[in-house]
């Protein structure tokens, strides 16, 4: 097998989305005086992480626009259905500013890259929106490191439905064996990419799923220090598995 390709998930694989996500929300909680309405600052945050990922479902289900699971999210976080577009919109808006200043990549991301900028060529695949993550990935300041970006509210179709990854594949002029995914979550990223015929490669960061069995088919790693390994990439950039 010739992987030719690698194809990134942004949020939590290469981009510490729940940090930035938690320091913006913290600092947009107490910036609006909304704290006081919870018991404590944890439980605001994981109640607007639930909220979240509630809505993101929807989203990816084909039952909400992008803009629509946003405003969703302000009107189920603050139990205002009253709520107009334009208020939940500002709303949303106050908070991205405390969000976006807290964004970065995370360590392991520019070494990787460089590895196998040689050996590979570069692609995304998100479950987010072009607008959102093509800005994202110039602030970050790796926008060139990928040929292609491809969002789920461009496409139609979100991970883990195989269109998604064939759709990379395709954008590539590959086929699905000549192409490796790298993401964070098992199931969406994991078994998704695994059951479209890609290489998957799960990220683990941290072991947060330590008590989740593996699915069938992804390698599983905890550093992208890993990758080229399983890549097979010519690089002497790499560490052996955490994971055994």
């Amino acid at each position: 097998m010739s992987l030719k390709a690698v194809v990134w998930d942004v949020d939590d694989t290469i981009f510490d989305y729940t940090t930035a996500d938690r320091a913006g929300m913290r600092g947009h909680l107490a910036a609006e005086g909304l704290l006081d309405g919870y018991e404590s600052v944890e439980r605001a945050l994981a109640r607007w992480r639930e909220v979240t990922d509630a809505q993101w479902a929807r989203f990816a289900a084909g039952e909400a626009t992008f803009q629509g699971q946003r405003r969703d999210r302000v009107r189920v976080f603050l139990d205002d259905a009253a709520l107009t577009d334009a208020e939940a919109d500002a709303w949303f808006q106050r908070y991205i500013t405390h969000y976006e200043a807290a964004w970065a990549l995370f360590p392991d991301v520019l070494p990787v890259l460089d590895a196998l900028a040689a050996s590979h060529r570069h692609a995304v695949l998100s479950n987010s929106s072009l607008h959102v993550q093509d800005r994202k990935l110039r602030l970050l300041g790796v926008h060139d490191r990928f040929e292609a970006i491809l969002c789920a509210a461009e496409l139609g179709v979100s991970k883990p439905a195989a269109r998604a990854f064939l759709a990379a594949c395709e954008a590539l002029e590959l086929a699905p064996h000549e192409v490796a995914y790298v993401g964070d979550h098992p199931e969406i990223d994991g078994r998704g990419a695994a059951d479209a015929g890609l290489l998957s490669v799960w990220i683990d960061r941290g072991g947060q799923y330590a008590t989740v069995d593996p699915p069938t088919g992804p390698h599983r790693i905890a550093s992208l220090a890993e990758l080229p390994a399983i890549l097979g990439a010519d690089t002497r950039f790499g560490a052996p598995s955490t994971f055994g």
